[in-house]
């Protein structure tokens, strides 16, 4: 197959932890996190075109053109390698949006990696990680394409090795706006860092935190509920700005377990944690 009629997946992420122990002068916060890839994806398409453009077959709802992160990856290659060729990319969501899932960096990170294969452009990886920073902090981690520990504003990454494992995710019914989380006046931004072997030690004891959590959940009483609930079945986190939370299982059947005592009012999913981006081997 050429790769034209393929279907292509953009997985999501859940932060295990995340803490602001910063600052910077341009506005952005400095952090460390460890990025665990999902089994949940947005699927994409993409159709040659003959006249140069860049389109989307169905535009997302809410999300004007300029804003479009597909749109953007694409034009943004087309622009760095003075490629002449047009797309037509068909985006299918799985992935809640502004859940804190990572759904639209992962779309803008397939988009990039998918049409530099495509276009037989040869662009690295950590070409296209560099491209993928332009677009937004968590880009380059779905380019990267490994489970990582990150720095920086999350553009610092360093693959790990996480053990198998299940997570129950809750999607509650609310869209949370990272800016304004980060903007926060009550966020706590001096975190001390840590050292990979003291993430591993908070992983084995369930100790980690993610320090948005406190803002998210007094803003979101939604949020704090879910979270509440999946506090039952041990240790629950909240993924990057939310609303998103989420409880880590050793085996499957213990995930689905949990999921079947769902309250009605609220709605979740079983996910498997990734080893790498399906993706990975299309770059080098």
């Amino acid at each position: 197959m050429s790769g034209w009629q393929q279907v292509w997946p953009a997985p999501a992420k859940l932060n295990l932890f995340l803490h602001v122990t910063g600052r910077r002068a341009d506005g952005y916060h400095s952090l460390q996190t460890a990025f665990r890839l999902i089994d949940l994806a947005d699927t994409l398409r993409f159709t040659a075109r003959d006249d140069g453009k860049v389109t989307l077959r169905r535009p997302l709802a809410g999300v004007p053109p300029q804003r479009d992160l597909c749109l953007r990856a694409a034009a943004l290659l087309k622009h760095a390698t003075g490629h002449s060729g047009g797309i037509e990319i068909e985006l299918d969501k799985r992935i809640p949006m502004c859940g804190g899932l990572g759904g639209g960096s992962s779309d803008a990170a397939t988009t990039l990696v998918v049409l530099n294969h495509l276009w037989r452009l040869g662009l690295k990886r950590r070409e296209l990680q560099q491209l993928a920073l332009k677009l937004g902090a968590d880009v380059p981690l779905f380019v990267f394409g490994e489970n990582a520990f990150a720095e920086g504003i999350g553009e610092q990454l360093r693959p790990l090795v996480l053990p198998a494992a299940w997570y129950l995710v809750l999607v509650p019914p609310v869209e949370v706006p990272t800016a304004a989380v980060f903007a926060a006046p009550e966020l706590t931004r001096d975190a001390k860092p840590i050292k990979i072997t003291a993430f591993f030690d908070g992983l084995k004891q369930r100790a980690l935190r993610n320090d948005l959590e406190p803002v998210v959940s007094r803003r979101y009483p939604e949020v704090a509920r879910h979270l509440a609930w999946l506090k039952q079945h041990g240790g629950a986190r909240m993924s990057g700005s939310g609303a998103c939370v989420y409880a880590e299982f050793s085996t499957e059947s213990a995930a689905h377990a949990a999921h079947a005592q769902l309250p009605q009012t609220m709605r979740g999913f079983v996910a498997r944690g990734l080893e790498r981006h399906p993706l990975h081997e299309l770059t080098e």
